[in-house]
């Protein structure tokens, strides 16, 4: 018999089993081990229902649900590293479509157009610092990258903390006001000189590749550590985002 036992990182002591819808019984000499045929269905068996499956798949689905436990517990450290990291790869994932996006981005003389340079530039900046402070773990250190970008680092840090997230004092922003006397009155002409980087600064894109490789090498290790403490192989699943979000998927969370 195939089968694939299944946890959830929230519940660990959980575990369910997905059974091939074509095993209607036992075959003699059935291996849990054998590779499952591509295109396969299967049921979803949770655990508490294995009572009512046949004596020989019981026993051998609950040896497995006890080694599943067994090798969850000596990974639980490693685990919740890896659900930390996957916050930080989300970041990453949002940077490189504002890098992109950044990259198409073409200069027009009207508001409009700087209002959109605006937006992309504050997620942009908001993202990164988000991802650099990170929180329980999933940040990354000024040093852990290349000398020759921390300049660049700094610079969104001070952008980001005195210009786009908060109001303070910046060299990239000077008051512009002007006040004239007609006819025995004041008026104010309001005004606010911006520096812009049409496209963001050529340094972003270094600075996104250079998290794309901070971030991979940092899962890579978690999932070495993995293999070691627990001796079996381990590893993060690949995959395409969705075209488009299921109508169901839609609405408040």
């Amino acid at each position: 018999m195939r089968a694939q036992a299944v946890a959830r990182a929230d519940a660990p002591d959980a575990v369910g089993f997905l059974v091939p819808l074509s095993e209607t019984e036992p075959s003699v000499g059935s291996d849990l081990d054998d590779a499952d045929e591509e295109g396969q269905d299967y049921y979803q068996v949770p655990e508490e229902a294995m009572q009512y499956l046949p004596t020989e798949w019981r026993v051998a689905l609950q040896a497995r649900a006890e080694e599943g436990r067994r090798v969850l517990a000596l990974a639980d450290n490693e685990l919740k590293q890896l659900s930390r990291l996957s916050l930080s790869y989300y970041h990453v994932v949002v940077l490189r479509h504002v890098r992109d996006r950044l990259a198409k981005y073409r200069f027009k003389a009207d508001m409009e157009a700087l209002l959109d340079l605006d937006m992309l530039t504050t997620a942009f900046l908001a993202t990164y610092v988000r991802l650099y402070t990170g929180g329980g773990g999933s940040g990354f250190a000024r040093n852990a990258l290349p000398e020759p970008l921390r300049a660049a680092h700094d610079e969104i840090v001070d952008l980001r903390n005195k210009r786009y997230a908060h109001v303070d004092e910046h060299h990239s922003v000077n008051d512009e006001m002007e006040i004239v006397e007609e006819d025995g009155r004041f008026v104010v002409t309001l005004g606010t000189r911006l520096g812009v980087y049409i496209g963001g600064s050529n340094e972003w894109p270094k600075l996104v590749d250079a998290l794309d490789e901070i971030f991979a090498e940092r899962g890579a290790k978690i999932i070495a550590r993995l293999q070691a403490r627990t001796g079996r192989e381990w590893t993060i699943a690949q995959g395409s985002p969705p075209d488009k979000l299921d109508e169901g998927d839609r609405g408040e969370r």
